[in-house]
């Protein structure tokens, strides 16, 4: 039998998921798990999204529709940046894709080509890697400052000639952390003065607490260079709906567009219509959604510091990221194996030592979670 790719024989599989899989079997076999390992907001798709969408199919919107987008969509998209990212964009610099992850793949693949380096501030999302892999790339990975997760001048040393672009995440998936106008301005800086891409993922952009977000595209000429990417997961709990956005100069769109018509072909379209009333309706849902997370988030955080563990500044989306004594994967498999508790080890986010706690789950779980994990000492 011939060999299988080698290219995709070299791509670790998403430890998230992994992590989130076993406990799901071990629910399925009757153990009480409290899952706190993958980011996914508990709560219902507000209504008027989920009408939208049904109004959609109750018209016939079953068939194609545009690559990109809908033009409503788009339009909406466009608008939105406008309004509250503070950087121009046209419905022709938009693309929609099956989530933000699909996305980020779709750009990577449009950018780089063999060999060309990416720079990932790490800790950095699970993902980011294998879609740079894929596509051909190369990663260089540049660590954070483990105490206040900004970045500072020794990125510098990890740029070379063959530096392409570099991945900025913020609010951070796993650490919480939102990067400064200092660390903004940095990669802005250094973006223009050598001629490199940037990414920005936001895709947790209204979560914030008592910090400001700051959309790099706004920076400068950074509009000119930036591939911005959202989506209405983690904003509108849409997770299952699969619908993601980037916006960027349009030849890379394009490009983009190329890679999305030989693959899904376009996000499904009457999941588009409810994403319009995502953002064309009533946003209190957004911020009632933000005010329980920072509820659920400063109860955990308290609790994690009473038990004389140290976590990163938890400032954005609906992470407690937690130093731990040892090793972070058997420290994880024992809290899942003893005190049914699913979390992430931070290796899985080149951060070992550490332990992502999704906070997105309901106080009781929360509370619950808390005792047992005491319980363990």
């Amino acid at each position: 039998m011939k060999r299988l790719s080698e290219k995709i024989a070299a791509v670790a599989p998403s430890a998230t998921i992994a992590i989130s899989d076993k406990a799901k079997k071990m629910v399925r076999e009757g153990i009480d798990v409290i899952n706190l390992s993958i980011g996914e907001p508990d709560f219902d798709t507000p209504r008027h999204i989920r009408d939208a969408c049904i109004d959609a199919l109750n018209r016939g919107e079953t068939h194609y529709a545009p690559s990109n987008g809908i033009p409503e969509l788009l339009s909406a998209i466009s608008e939105k940046i406008e309004r509250d990212n503070h950087f121009p964009c046209t419905p022709g610099q938009v693309i929609v894709a099956c989530g933000a992850k699909d996305a980020i793949y779709e750009a990577m693949e449009a950018v780089l080509n063999p060999g060309d380096e990416t720079i990932l501030l790490t800790p950095a999302w699970v993902s980011y890697e294998p879609c740079v892999q894929i596509a051909g790339g190369n990663v260089v990975k540049h660590a954070l400052n483990r105490k206040t997760f900004q970045l500072d001048d020794s990125i510098l040393e990890r740029v070379t000639s063959k530096t392409k672009m570099i991945v900025v995440n913020s609010p951070s998936n796993p650490s919480g952390a939102v990067f400064d106008k200092n660390s903004m301005n940095l990669v802005a800086d250094l973006c223009q003065d050598r001629d490199i891409y940037a990414m920005s993922d936001e895709i947790y952009e209204t979560l914030v607490y008592g910090k400001k977000h700051i959309s790099l595209a706004s920076l400068g000429n950074m509009a000119e260079r930036t591939i911005t990417i959202n989506g209405f997961s983690k904003s509108y709990a849409m997770t299952g709906w699969r619908l993601g956005y980037a916006v960027a100069p349009v030849e890379i769109i394009r490009a983009m567009s190329k890679v999305q018509q030989h693959s899904v072909s376009q996000a499904t379209t009457f999941a588009m219509w409810g994403a319009v009333a995502a953002l064309k309706g009533d946003q209190r849902c957004v911020e009632e959604m933000r005010r329980e997370f920072d509820r659920r988030r400063k109860y955990i955080i308290a609790q994690l510091t009473a038990m004389g563990y140290r976590t990163a500044p938890a400032d954005g989306a609906f992470y407690a990221f937690v130093k731990v004594t040892g090793d972070d994967m058997e420290i994880a498999n024992r809290w899942l194996e003893k005190a049914h508790v699913a979390v992430t080890p931070g290796s899985a986010f080149d951060a070992p030592g550490w332990i992502r706690i999704s906070y997105a789950a309901s106080m009781e779980k929360l509370e619950e979670a808390v005792k047992r994990i005491r319980r363990l000492g």
